[in-house]
């Protein structure tokens, strides 16, 4: 059940949607530098609705590309995440994803399937 849909105010349109037990993210296109600052928009809305038991749900069925700026944005919301208690845990990966996540050592850093 969803508690509210948020929709993400960029104009690359990141939905955050609140539940009971998660907030999901929903990604979509190339996560790169001109699309990093909306991703990081969004991932700071959704962690301010997270907490140790709603963590929240990065879905990247919809991405089709991920560089360093997208990933440094990811990297950046889970030291955020870290601090306040809670997770963050990606879905949907692509090949190219999830390889850039196992090049880069920072797979680890997250709950991941595809």
């Amino acid at each position: 059940m969803i508690i509210s849909r948020e929709p993400h105010r960029s104009t690359a349109g990141f939905p955050v949607e609140v539940s009971e037990d998660t907030v999901t993210v929903r990604a979509h296109g190339e996560m790169d530098l001109v699309t990093a600052e909306d991703l990081s928009h969004a991932l700071a809305e959704a962690l301010r609705h997270a907490s140790p038991t709603r963590p929240v749900l990065v879905d990247f069925s919809q991405v089709t590309f991920c560089d360093s700026a997208g990933l440094n944005t990811l990297i950046t919301a889970r030291i955020t995440a870290e601090t306040n208690g809670t997770r963050i845990h990606l879905t949907g990966l692509n090949r190219q994803i999830h390889r850039l996540l196992e090049i880069t050592g920072t797979l680890p850093l997250f709950t991941a399937t595809a």
